[in-house]
């Protein structure tokens, strides 16, 4: 791919504010935070997904290393760094991501999940970032029908027993 895709939209910094269940469905959300414009962006992620975020979250090690870690230790090995991990489009309720890469002064483009792009991005230690129309698009359509308004994430996080987010809480 020659680009990222959404990057004609402004790319917005997003750090990982929480980590935790879904009390509904008891499927594992990783919450983004727009610390400039104060929004929060929940995505729902697989388990084994979850586990690769939460042990760099906690600072655990595996006794050998998890399919994120050996990836991560692979584009290492071949002087490949990840630059940035871009969640570039939602579509049907699902979000895709781009992993930027840089390599030999060439940045190349790696369609990805965002939860194992974000796995990734903190493994080495690099940028997540989400396009401006996606924020808007996720924000508004269906994604925030299933979690309920920006509003209403905004006050079950503040309302949130903080052993909701267990060590995960940033």
């Amino acid at each position: 791919m020659d680009g990222v895709m959404g990057e004609k939209d402004e790319l917005v910094p997003v750090e990982i504010k929480a980590l935790m269940l879904d009390p509904s469905s008891n499927l594992p959300i990783v919450i983004l935070h727009d610390d400039e414009k104060d929004r929060y962006l929940p995505i729902w992620i697989g388990l084994f997904e979850a586990q690769a975020i939460a042990m760099v979250l906690e600072e655990v090690e595996a006794a050998r290393p998890m399919t994120h870690d050996l990836l991560f230790d692979a584009l290492s090995l071949l002087e490949v760094r990840i630059v940035r991990v871009v969640i570039t489009d939602l579509q049907e309720s699902t979000f895709h991501a781009q992993i930027v890469l840089e390599t030999a002064g060439k940045e190349r483009f790696l369609d990805a999940r965002p939860s194992d792009s974000i796995a990734l991005a903190l493994r080495a230690g690099a940028g997540i970032l989400v396009s401006s129309g996606v924020m808007e698009k996720a924000l508004s359509g269906e994604q925030v029908e299933q979690f309920g308004t920006e509003d209403e994430v905004r006050k079950w996080l503040e309302d949130a027993d903080p052993e909701a987010f267990g060590k995960y809480k940033m």
